[in-house]
């Protein structure tokens, strides 16, 4: 038995041809809310993308891409995709280890219940966000389930960096137009509204 989450081959393809570095957070949510849009262009996954850098360098270790859909697995979110590659890439489960620099884990859309899970024990250091839960809810009707009320607090008691709304209205947008294109919304129990 195995398990085995692809990246698409048109991503495989940019993501080789992406510069190393990063040196700036607009320039790293730039990059992911790309890779979110033509992902959902591509008909490869949902509207969503990550990406895990050096947080000081902006070395560029990982991309991840929604993959839900096409890999049948509700657990290939953008960002388990990011820090899997990330973990891998570095030959370890902790990015947050004394001999690594300050990971960073940037995200076109406030991490779902599952993600925003994933985000302590990867080791991450610090979280970039562009759209809040509420704004992805609203304008495509996913559901993000059910997240701490207090998550930024949760996050920064432990030590974890939460910065938010970095490029929102463009990462809102980039949403309205997954909408427009006749995106599949994917929620697990569609009759089910969230509450």
């Amino acid at each position: 038995m195995s398990l085995n989450f692809s990246m698409p081959d048109w991503a495989v393809q940019q993501i080789a041809a992406e510069p190393s570095h990063f040196p700036d957070l607009s320039s790293r949510m730039e990059l992911v809310i790309g890779y979110a849009r033509r992902n959902f262009r591509h008909a490869t996954g949902g509207p969503f993308a990550a990406g895990v850098f050096e947080k000081e360098s902006g070395r560029l270790v990982a991309i991840g891409l929604n993959r839900v859909v096409p890999c049948h697995a509700s657990i290939a979110h953008a960002e388990m995709i990011a820090i899997s590659l990330a973990q891998q890439t570095l030959g370890t489960y902790d990015l947050g280890g004394a001999d690594l620099p300050e990971h960073q884990l940037v995200v076109n859309g406030r991490p779902c219940a599952m993600c925003f899970g994933a985000i302590p024990w990867s080791g991450i250091r610090s979280v970039a966000i562009a759209a809040s839960g509420e704004q992805i809810e609203s304008i495509t009707g996913f559901d993000e389930g059910p997240i701490h009320p207090h998550w930024q607090h949760e996050l920064r008691r432990r030590g974890i960096e939460v910065i938010e709304e970095v490029m929102a209205d463009k990462a809102c947008q980039m949403f309205r137009d997954f909408v427009a294109a006749g995106g599949e919304i994917y929620n697990g129990r569609r009759d089910a509204p969230a509450t």
